[in-house]
């Protein structure tokens, strides 16, 4: 089954695409170009796009920009399947292009949402150059095509490791806090270099008056992960989908903020409409605040399994983070009207039922 075609996660389509806060007025007939299309976020934000053009005819044309064509052509076959029937298929358009490379394509484009980046572990630890390059290199690539292209707005995904380590001087991070990261590691390829991302837009914003909006993510989670996501969370949920004890690989004492695929599509929609300028949001619910152990406890509970302590493998530990505490304050979004709809509970459950029904 293909998961478009699950009714669960139709329901969670449509909890965002028929959000009455999200003004899809604005994007009608508009060009958006998303980065890194076949990822865990934005494949889902295609869908709810697609969506919208199906029920609602709002014919927003979807650039879909991904260096890996199988990958891309795989996750979103279903519309290919129905371009014979359904003319709003259309709208949806392949550019197969790294980020860090020249751009080859030519279009004017009405806004775009920058997500291409590793975004795991294992990622960090065996491509760290990729790693950096793509969050620096690839988001300049993009800025330097919008100075010549002038569209509405632009949404760079950041992330809540920007904010470092918790120097334990507050509970929760807001927008003005700055933990500490040592620069002089491998870890570090990443959250330094979103930071220079964030900088980087600034930068275009003062010289070249771009309006670009800035949001940081807390640990996303949800049913469109990739196959090879090698974050803890993402590991539980495998384990969980197989039915088997649950592989905890610390001691489980991370407190940490997850925000739920659907969710953090929402406030990315919501922040694209009436996120101000150089501004940045983080994106994070309370009701999903939860220490690591917890997870994993609530995974195994789901097919009464336990969980299980073991030593992680030399290249996942190089990409692990040091961060034991990182909690983001959501009030500065909460204030444009975006609210969580899932709590961690709803969100694993739906996870992982909508992962097994499209496996069988």
């Amino acid at each position: 089954m293909n998961i478009i075609e699950n009714d669960l996660y139709l329901k969670d389509i449509k909890v965002v695409a028929e959000n009455s806060n999200i003004n899809f007025n604005k994007l009608k007939d508009s060009k958006i170009l998303i980065t890194g299309a076949s990822g865990l976020i934005c494949s889902f934000l295609i869908d709810v796009l697609m969506y919208r053009n199906n029920k609602y005819n709002d014919n927003i044309t979807i650039y879909m920009l991904e260096r890996n064509e199988e990958k891309l052509k795989d996750r979103f076959k279903y519309y290919e399947l129905e371009k014979i029937k359904d003319k709003n298929s259309n709208n949806l358009i392949y550019i197969i292009q790294d980020v860090c490379n020249e751009f080859k394509f030519n279009i004017d484009i009405d806004y775009i949402i920058h997500g291409a980046s590793n975004t795991h572990p294992r990622q960090y630890a065996t491509d760290p150059v990729g790693t950096i390059t793509t969050n620096v290199i690839g988001l300049n690539n993009i800025l330097t095509y919008c100075i010549y292209h002038k569209p509405k707005k632009i949404f760079m995904m950041s992330s809540v490791e920007i904010y470092g380590e918790n120097k334990g001087d507050i509970d929760l991070f807001d927008e003005q806090y700055l933990g500490y990261i040592n620069c002089n590691t491998l870890r570090a390829g990443y959250p330094e270099s979103k930071r220079l991302g964030e900088t980087l837009c600034q930068a275009y914003i003062s010289q070249y008056d771009l309006d670009i909006v800035i949001g940081r993510l807390s640990r996303v989670y949800g049913p469109t992960l990739i196959k090879d996501d090698s974050k803890a969370l993402s590991q539980f949920i495998r384990n969980a989908v197989k039915n088997e004890d649950i592989v905890l690989k610390s001691d489980g004492y991370q407190l940490f903020s997850y925000t739920y695929m659907a969710d953090a599509v929402s406030a990315i929609l919501t922040l694209l409409i009436k996120g101000i300028k150089g501004e940045a949001y983080n994106i994070a619910d309370e009701k999903s605040n939860i220490r690591l152990k917890d997870l994993a406890n609530i995974l195994a509970k789901m097919n009464n399994k336990k969980v299980i302590f073991e030593l992680p493998e030399e290249i996942e530990k190089k990409g692990y983070s040091n961060a034991t505490k990182a909690i983001l304050d959501s009030s500065k979004i909460n204030e444009l009207g975006w609210k969580a709809h899932y709590d961690i509970n709803q969100g694993l459950n739906n996870t992982i039922n909508i992962i097994r029904q499209i496996s069988n």
